[in-house]
């Protein structure tokens, strides 16, 4: 016969009975519950399981996997003078320190969270904290009853409770395997500060195969109360943590191949908290034991739409994540930007996806290396076409507007008139400050090296992503061609080296933009160039880039990218991941970047300024307003104005 005991889980009548005898037992004083009856402590209901707590006679070690369905919770008592400031606290840091309950002073109880509960001894165990140094292990905090009077309990929600949802998506959780505690990292990455309470973010860190990743965020983005969605996949070194096998907190949890270590915000962080505030009085939980409450697991619904996962590195292995809505609209501008009107054929070069991985590297790089020019009109001075600057400038644009370190990188004998175009673009309002220019020689071996990172050292790169964007490639033979086979390689500094270089370098990621294949980072498409593109044979860039976006008109690939870079930031879901949970989100109408957008006055400014600075159309040598051949206004203002709508709707 069966039966359901506590209401979740069916287990035989006599499984049921034993249990009740050792509840008896505990409560009577004649022993601790038998490790026998351990694993079936996730069936019980958690006002059982709290009772059985509360005898003090549990010989388990932490509470991960007990109460299936039940949400868990880190719990954190301080003076009732520093509530309001941590109550703040956890607010503006929502990703590891959801506030579930906070109770008024000297409260032992949370109604909306247990119906029974008293904190003074419902937990495994206590950790007793005086002036930020831990002073005690305890087991109950009944002997302190009289300084809790004065004091408050939050309740914080805890990762533990997502850990069924994972299961559930058909993920295994490899601690619960391995029968361990969850680990626990501190980070490098700063909270959001109130008042005395500031540190670091802590982590736990669960591995999921690399094919379930998807589901893995899936399952976990709505769980707002057990800290949602992970902040961060892939390398731990990229939070500052060197060695995942010496947890900070917890236990070491083994990988298996193919393994991916994805990391939660922890409520842990909240002891992190307690303990840089050196509050002369406090008390957590030990970080391997939560209390259980009432509340039923459910979902709490994010307006950031179904989340993607997308590999944007592998050296180091960085996975980011966006909305499928936000995906849908990058890949919207790449289909737009994508129409051929020279009939060039560049429809067989075209990959889906790149644009949207170029621009996923490019929001999570803090200083990025933008290059341009391609010097096509050999028999006129200066020898540069329009087609390039623009698009080049409308990314610095948006980069600057995002805060990231922008410098530009072009040939020796183009500085000034690259410089007469930055000052324009600054005069314009297209740019909020003049961009630092530099030029590349190759002077030894390691030039390239030496140009890229800080002595030489690639382990301290200046630049976390180089962009291409209209930009002479080099050919297999070594050689820069034009479109008509024209070799201009008199005219072109190496700085194919550093897109070479960057493929050595951990931590850079490059990106190329071009219309034809002959452009810097093509070298991804050279098969495809020279099987579908004319002259292809002889003028495809041999040099690859990580991304390749291609388009109709190279410019517009830089207002793609730019249009793109605004959809990523206004998306929540994406959002929330650059920030790693910490602070504020930004509301609709904190959007400083808008005004960098490009625009068709902008950029009709910017086309005459070109002009009059002698730059000329690329296909066809004139000094009109045009962009290969193609006229300014009836077709590309056009695409500009479309690539907005698509972005801003």
């Amino acid at each position: 016969m069966k039966t359901t005991f506590g209401g979740s889980f069916a287990v035989s009548s006599c499984y049921c009975f034993i249990i009740l005898v050792e509840i008896w037992k505990c409560s009577s004083g004649y022993g601790s519950v038998h490790k026998s009856v351990v694993g079936g402590l996730k069936a019980l209901l958690p006002h059982v399981l709290r009772r059985i707590i509360r005898c003090n006679r549990l010989s388990i070690s932490n509470t991960s996997g007990m109460a299936e369905g039940y949400e868990q919770a880190n719990v954190v008592i301080l003076h009732k003078s520093l509530a309001d400031d941590f109550e703040k606290f956890c607010h503006a840091n929502d990703g590891p320190l959801p506030l579930l309950y906070r109770s008024q002073p000297g409260d032992w109880k949370c109604p909306s969270l247990s119906s029974d509960s008293a904190i003074r001894a419902d937990c495994l165990q206590y950790r007793k904290y005086e002036h930020g140094a831990c002073t005690a292990s305890l087991k109950s905090l009944k002997e302190y009853s009289e300084q809790l009077k004065d004091m408050v309990t939050f309740y914080l929600g805890c990762s533990f409770s997502l850990e069924k949802a994972v299961q559930k998506a058909g993920i295994p959780i490899r601690n619960i395997e391995q029968k361990c505690n969850v680990s626990m990292y501190k980070t490098s990455v700063p909270c959001y500060s109130i008042s005395m309470f500031r540190c670091n973010l802590v982590v736990t860190m669960r591995p999921v195969p690399e094919s379930k990743l998807g589901a893995a965020v899936l399952a976990t983005s709505e769980l707002r109360e057990s800290h949602g969605a992970p902040i961060h996949i892939g390398d731990p070194g990229l939070l500052g943590i060197q060695d995942l096998s010496k947890p900070d907190y917890g236990d070491p949890v083994h990988l298996h191949p193919g393994d991916i270590p994805v990391f939660w915000a922890s409520g842990v962080t909240g002891v992190e908290a307690i303990i840089n505030s050196r509050a002369p009085l406090a008390f957590t939980l030990s970080p391997d034991c939560t209390f259980i409450t009432d509340l039923e697991k459910g979902t709490v619904r994010s307006s950031g739409g179904v989340p993607q996962v997308h590999c944007i590195s592998r050296d180091p292995l960085h996975f980011s994540i966006v909305s499928a809505e936000a995906a849908q609209k990058i890949n919207t501008l790449e289909t737009l930007i994508g129409i051929d009107p020279g009939e060039r054929g560049i429809r067989h070069l075209q990959r889906q996806g790149e644009l949207l991985g170029a621009c996923l590297a490019l929001s999570h790089a803090g200083s990025v290396l933008v290059t341009t020019g391609f010097p096509t009109h050999c028999g006129h001075q200066p020898p540069e076409e329009n087609d390039g600057p623009p698009g080049a400038l409308a990314i610095a644009a948006m980069l600057q507007a995002l805060e990231k370190q922008v410098t530009i990188v072009t040939d020796q004998r183009a500085m000034d008139l690259n410089k007469r175009i930055i000052e324009e673009a600054v005069r314009l309002g297209i740019l909020k400050k003049p961009i630092p220019l530099l030029s590349y020689q190759r002077e030894s071996a390691n030039s390239a090296l030496k140009f890229l990172c800080e002595n030489g050292n690639p382990g301290r790169p200046r630049f976390d992503h180089l962009v291409a964007i209209e930009r002479a490639g080099m050919a297999a033979d070594g050689n820069y061609y034009n479109a008509r086979k024209v070799n201009i390689k008199h005219l072109v500094d190496p700085i194919d080296e550093l897109f070479l270089a960057a493929q050595t370098i951990p931590g850079i990621t490059t990106t190329g933009v071009g219309d034809g294949g002959n452009e810097l980072g093509m070298g991804k498409v050279k098969d495809a160039v020279k099987k579908h593109i004319k002259n292809g044979d002889v003028i495809a860039c041999d040099v690859e880039a990580d991304f390749t976006v291609v388009a109709g008109v190279s410019n517009w690939g830089g207002y793609a990218m730019a249009c793109a870079l605004h959809v990523l930031r206004c998306c929540e879901t994406h959002e929330r991941y650059l920030r790693r949970a910490l602070g504020r989100p930004r509301t609709p109408s904190q959007r400083p970047w808008l005004p960098a957008l490009p625009s068709v006055p902008k950029e009709e400014k910017l086309l005459k300024t070109l002009v009059q600075l002698g730059v000329r159309s690329g296909k066809t040598a004139s000094l009109e307003m045009e962009v290969d051949g193609l006229p300014f206004y009836s077709t590309h203002s056009l695409m500009i104005e479309k690539l907005l709508q698509e972005a801003q709707q």
